[in-house]
């Protein structure tokens, strides 16, 4: 007889807990990042394709190393994996910090170089950490918790995540608003010695022994088959790809908050922070009502109702009506989050972990800045509000092809 869910078990693991702290740390200094580094660009250049071009520089190393990180997770000692990719952002925040400096900003000026290639160049920095850290912390994970937590794992880590995904613009736009760029990138670098300090208190786990491992070559092929070959991982995943690809209007912020809503570096921080508002009270909610039944019709419906929210965000020029409406979509996309994260977790085997989790990043975290790109290409040929407008039509076409093609998706029980 199965034992009654528990949503609070994987919290009674000590490990558990630093995990979480440490994600939520990073996640944190992230998103400060993201939110400072965008407005700072846009007040530089007034050019909205500036703003895609931070998610161009930030994807193309992601995705460059990528692959190779998802091996090396399945091979290496994953805590040092993480502790390097977190030194790795640490050096990126610092260099933003130096970047804001009235001397440093002198000596670009006499080596006539541009003001914002310093910028881009901590960006790539990010990239780069950024492309190890998803496979290893996905893959990291699942050594902490054993099999009975893992579902109530997921749950809390996704919820984490999102917490600091609400947090950290929020923060980075008041931090902006009220103690100036300088002291806001210090701060971003404060958080990530936090959590190099919390990864610290994490044993390091075992390593796949040596005569179980595959050349490179061959690991890497036997990652990406598996996902390709797994109808449920694969439909899941390019449903997410093409929703974040298309639909997402996030790059474009700064310009609806400077323009169209006229709210400002402080409404910027609130706009970023709306969807991870509605992603944290959805999982919240399905933290103690797991979704089980008709997964795939529900997953399909909320990524369709996220299209929706980002036509009508397009639409709107009233600021709290924004802000619910980004509110929405992020609770619609938290379903999708949590139903792609318990496949990937409960269908791939242990030793596959970081391969299937890096061809995951590629496929999910690099299409953020990829979409970025894409918004601000769209926004400077189409204008602003058109170029969202498409975008979320363009995810409901994939919605329509996705339920029409992936049958196995569709019908999905958890």
């Amino acid at each position: 007889m199965n034992s009654p869910y528990n949503p609070y078990l994987a919290l009674r693991n000590a490990e558990f807990r630093y995990y979480l702290a440490m994600r939520f740390c990073i996640t944190l200094a992230i998103q400060i990042e993201s939110v400072v580094v965008g407005w700072q660009i846009y007040e530089i250049t007034k050019d909205p394709l500036s703003l895609g071009l931070i998610g161009l520089v930030e994807a193309i190393p992601a995705i460059s190393v990528t692959l190779f990180a998802g091996h090396l997770v399945d091979v290496s000692n994953r805590r040092t994996i993480i502790l390097s990719t977190y030194f790795g952002l640490l050096l990126s925040a610092i260099a933003l910090t130096f970047s804001t400096f009235d001397d440093y900003q002198d000596f670009i000026r006499r080596a006539d170089i541009a003001q914002t290639v310093p910028i881009y160049v901590a960006i790539f920095i990010t990239g780069i950490a950024r492309g190890f850290l998803a496979p290893a912390n996905f893959a990291f994970m699942s050594q902490i918790v054993n099999k009975e937590e893992m579902g109530s794992a997921i749950n809390w880590n996704s919820s984490n995540w999102q917490i600091a995904t609400i947090g950290g613009p929020a923060i980075a736009g008041l931090l902006y608003a009220f103690l100036g760029i300088q002291l806001t990138y210090f701060i971003q670098t404060i958080l990530v010695l936090i959590s190099i300090i919390f990864c610290l208190l994490i044993a390091a786990k075992a390593v796949l022994p040596k005569a179980d491992r595959l050349p490179i070559v061959q690991s890497l092929k036997e990652g990406i088959q598996f996902v390709f070959s797994n109808q449920l991982i694969i439909s899941a995943i390019s449903l997410d790809l093409f929703a974040v690809l298309f639909g997402g209007a996030v790059a474009l912020l700064p310009i609806f908050a400077a323009e169209i809503l006229l709210v400002g570096a402080q409404g910027l921080g609130f706009l970023r922070s709306a969807p991870a508002i509605g992603s944290v009270l959805m999982m919240f909610l399905i933290t103690y009502k797991p979704i089980k039944k008709n997964a795939g019709k529900i997953l399909l419906w909320s990524v369709g109702s996220f299209g929706i929210c980002m036509i009508a965000f397009a639409l709107s020029t009233n600021f709290w009506f924004s802000m619910l409406i980004l509110a929405l979509s992020g609770a619609f996309d938290s379903v999708s989050v949590i139903i792609r994260s318990t496949l990937l977790q409960t269908l791939t085997p242990e030793n596959m972990k970081g391969r299937v989790s890096a061809v995951n990043s590629i496929f999910i975290g690099s299409s953020n800045e990829i979409g970025a790109f894409e918004s601000g290409v769209t926004a400077r040929s189409l204008g602003v509000i058109p170029s969202v407008i498409f975008g979320g039509c363009m995810t409901l076409l994939v919605v329509g092809i996705t339920s029409w093609k992936a049958y196995k998706l569709k019908n999905l029980d958890l």
